[in-house]
Formats: structure tokens, sequence, C-alpha cells
């Protein structure tokens, strides 16, 4: 029993030199925003999709475009816009008249990590490719079925101030994403270290600062370690319970899915990993539970005219339940 605590503690101590590897390589660009890199760092442990949400140049679309950068696998980027269509992001059968047949010319969503620039720029006909597969890792084209590579990660940037020119996302497809962050201002001394740090980088450019310290086949083994994580029978009721209470609560109309129980399990075992424990705790839960349940509930119209936030309510619920110990 003691060599297995030992070999464990041995994983996850490699596991933990990747995660601060992935942190301080993002650190020598990103000043503050911890939050926001430790969750996406999470979901690309527990496998998961993120949606980054934020105004303009708070560092969305930097930030992920770094977290690609430090995992040495395939990264593309597509950047929605209204007339968007599904074959650019998917891809479209090519005629080859050497064959004298069609070939399927694979799109950039074919790649390992995919950044999905202003997500909601684009009409649903195209946010509609997209749903398959980011639940599925796999896309159907003509009838023919075609395998994500793995590593596969969706991170998605979207600006909730300007409408105009934007349409928003169907709960099929938020339901897909593990968490939802939201980013915001730094703090005025943050933006006076910023200010500092890109004058002192003059003319290198952020990403040629950041090097790889991950590669796919290393983050297919981490996830698989993962979800051999222990979690508690008490710990998995508390979050059925959880979830059970948004479908119940006054002041929301739509509550959780079955899918959200399972991304709280998930990436509590990855956030529990990520402190150097073989076990998940309440608090490695409740680290988690408002980006993964703020996208997946719908408030009642009478709360949100009150200006009420999912936010609020989530808090609400977890401060009138019993949290285990």
């Amino acid at each position: 029993m003691e060599e297995q605590i030992f070999q464990q503690r041995s994983d996850l101590t490699a596991l933990n030199e990747a995660v601060s590897s992935i942190r301080n390589e993002i650190k020598r660009i990103i000043v503050g925003q911890d939050e926001m890199v430790k969750l996406i760092i999470t979901a690309l442990l527990a496998d998961g999709h993120v949606l980054i949400e934020g105004v303009p140049g708070v560092a969305k679309t930097l930030t992920a475009k770094l977290v690609a950068k430090s995992v040495n696998a395939g990264f593309s980027r597509i950047q929605f816009t209204p007339d968007l269509m599904p074959s650019d992001v998917l891809g479209t059968p090519v005629f080859n008249p050497k064959e004298a047949s069609f070939e399927f010319k694979k799109g950039p969503v074919f790649s390992n990590i995919v950044l999905v620039d202003e997500i909601n720029r684009a009409p649903a006909k195209t946010q509609s490719a997209l749903l398959e597969i980011m639940e599925e890792r796999q896309a159907t084209v003509d009838g023919k079925t075609y395998l994500m590579a793995s590593p596969f990660m969706v991170l998605a940037t979207q600006n909730p101030v300007e409408q105009e020119g934007t349409y928003r996302l169907p709960e099929a497809q938020l339901d897909r994403f593990l968490f939802k962050i939201l980013v915001p201002y730094p703090s005025e001394a943050e933006e006076a270290t910023i200010l500092t740090q890109f004058h002192n980088m003059g003319n290198t450019s952020a990403m040629e600062m950041i090097k790889p310290v991950l590669g796919a086949e290393q983050v297919a083994a981490l996830r698989r370690q993962i979800k051999t994580q222990i979690i508690e029978e008490k710990l998995l009721l508390f979050i059925a319970k959880l979830i059970h209470q948004t479908r119940n609560h006054k002041s929301i109309y739509l509550g959780a899915s079955p899918r959200a129980s399972i991304s709280i399990m998930n990436a509590s075992k990855a956030m529990a990993a990520m402190q150097g424990r073989d076990f998940v705790t309440p608090e490695d839960i409740l680290a988690i539970i408002p980006a993964v349940l703020r996208h997946r509930i719908i408030l009642s119209p009478d709360k949100e005219m009150e200006g009420i936030t999912e936010d609020d309510v989530i808090k609400q619920i977890i401060q009138g339940m019993d949290v285990p110990r």
C-alpha cells in the first residue's frame, strides 16, 4: 500500500512540474489573470473546452495562444465572422482530376488546439458545425466520419459588450464547454506592470518568448492519470444534489444537465491533481463550480431584470447546502 501511494505521488509530482512549467511560461507575458490561466490548464487536463468572455484588450486571445504554444501540438485559429460557412470550419470535398474523384480537404478545425476567436460572430448554421466535434471529437461530412486528432481542445473567445453583428450561442453548444471564464480588467498595479513589461520587451514578439513544455502524448497521458483520481461517494452525492437544486430553484428558469455533473467531477479531479493530491476535496469542487455552471443555467426573466447574475444564484445555492467534510 505504501509503495502504491509513493508511486501516485511521484506521478503527481511530474504533473505538477508540467503545470508549473506552463504557468511560468505564460507569466513571462501575461500579468495577473491567474484564475483564467489556472482554469484553462485545468480544462486541458480534464479534456474539456473553454469559453473565455471579456471586453476587448484583456488578453483573452493572447492567453489562449500562449497556452497552445506551450503545448507542442497542432494549433489552428478560426476567426468567426457573420459570413463564415460550415465548410470554412470543417473543410470541403475537392475534385482531383488525376484520380477523377473527390478528396476531402480538411478545414482548420482539424488540429489539436483550436482557437475560435469571437465565436458569437457566426450564425447558427456555422455554430452547428462545432456541435458534433466538441462532444464526440469527430466530424461527419457527406456521410463520412472523420476523427479528430488527440488531444483535441476548443478555446473560444467572445465579447459580452458589443451586441451588433453577434449571435447568441445556442444552449446546446454552451453546454459543451467545460468552463466559461469571465476575464476582468487588471488592477491599477497590474496595468502598470503590463506597461513596463511590454516596454522592456522592445521588438521581441510575445509568441517568440514561449517555449513548448508539453507534448501531445504527455497531455494524453496526464488526462488518463486524471481519470484515476479518487473521489468519495459523499462528494458525488453533493454534486448530484447541487445540480438538482439548479433545476428546482425559484430564480432559475433552466437548470443544469447531467453533463454539468460529469463536468464538475472531471474538473475537480484535475484541480486536485494540480494541488498535488490523488483525491478530491470539497474545496476542489467549490473552486470550479461557478465556471462550470454559469453558462449552463438560465435565470428567470424577473431576476434578470433585477440585475442578479448567474454567479449570484450559484453562490446562494451553495450557501444553502451542507458541504461535506
